[in-house]
């Protein structure tokens, strides 16, 4: 059986920021076909190590032809990253050199993927990355009130016209395929205009009200200053304001030693920094990136370093490196 094609985003760039080394261990916490995997492992060779952990069990499928010669090297979790903690702890795979997040979706749920993630192939409305969840995309659209189904267009879409379209789905129902959707949208903001389709910012909302993805990755960057060694490295890929925005906060909160108020004269909150950013500014794609992968043009990359503080994380020792050790899962 053959690989499926997979084009990475910033692939080179991720290496980089990742500082990848032989030996390594690593976690790619959004693992789609493997591409940023392959890169981790080659470069960490001889002796390297990755955790991938996906939601969506197609992509440990895919993964798993794509890595299969890591087979040895390469553990693939078919999970939420929300848990990474419980999963880290399960195959003991901690303290590790870098931490992985590429929140898009891959080429591979966007191409013909019968679970309707795109509007631009003819699918049922699901879009949940597991088929064990139980809330589809139909449920919401055929089933929310017209204010609950505004408010989800507008807060995880952020769509101006949200009410109209939600007046108009409520209108249209039953509505089961994702193109009845497309045209429905088109018919409330009356047609395409601009380069975006009018349906695109309702669908990337239902899927992450389906997938509870902001929720998602706010628990799983809390566990990762656990989980990085001293030294180790955080690279987070976003593609839409609302991810970078949770990612940006995050980081720049974890590189402050206090969060009380500037008026406040004594530090109450007692927090300690636990990273330092590595880069200020995003990391965007180059302009032959975009030329060669368009679906790479929004993507925005945010880089954060592990650093000693007081607190005593997952696997911590005074004075030791990532990997230091015999830490990680069997290869047996």
């Amino acid at each position: 059986m053959l690989s499926v094609a997979h084009k990475p985003v910033l692939l080179k760039e991720v290496v980089t920021a990742l500082a990848v080394q032989p030996g390594g261990r690593y976690i790619d916490c959004t693992l789609g076909g493997g591409g940023h995997a392959r890169a981790i492992l080659d470069h960490s060779s001889p002796g390297g190590q990755l955790l991938g952990i996906d939601a969506d069990p197609e992509a440990i499928r895919t993964a798993t032809l794509n890595l299969s010669r890591f087979a040895y090297s390469a553990l693939l979790v078919n999970a939420n990253f929300a848990n990474l903690d419980d999963i880290c702890r399960r195959y003991n795979f901690y303290p590790v050199h870098g931490i992985l997040m590429d929140l898009g979706l891959s080429s591979l749920q966007l191409a013909n993927d019968p679970r309707g993630f795109s509007f631009q192939h003819e699918a049922d409305l699901d879009m949940r990355f597991n088929p064990e969840q139980k809330i589809t995309a139909s449920d919401i659209v055929n089933t929310y009130s017209e204010s609950d189904l505004a408010n989800i267009i507008r807060s995880y879409g952020e769509e101006d016209n949200s009410y109209r379209i939600a007046r108009r789905i409520v209108q249209a129902r039953p509505i089961y395929t994702t193109l009845r959707l497309a045209s429905v949208v088109e018919e409330a903001v009356g047609g395409r205009k601009g380069r975006i389709h009018p349906a695109t910012r309702t669908f990337q909302a239902l899927r992450i009200a389906v997938n509870e993805e902001l929720e998602h990755l706010e628990e799983a960057l809390r566990k990762t200053t656990e989980l990085l060694g001293i030294g180790g490295r955080l690279v987070v890929i976003s593609y839409h304001s609302l991810e970078d925005r949770i990612v940006k906060h995050f980081m720049q909160r974890e590189s402050r030693d206090c969060l009380c108020p500037p008026r406040m004269p004594v530090c109450r909150c007692g927090h300690k920094a636990t990273m330092r950013l590595i880069n200020k500014k995003v990391i965007t794609p180059s302009e032959q990136e975009i030329e060669q992968n368009p679906r790479s043009r929004s993507a925005r990359m945010r880089v954060a370093e592990r650093i000693d503080s007081d607190s005593k994380p997952y696997g911590y020792r005074k004075n030791s490196r990532p990997g230091f050790g015999q830490r990680g899962f069997s290869l047996n």
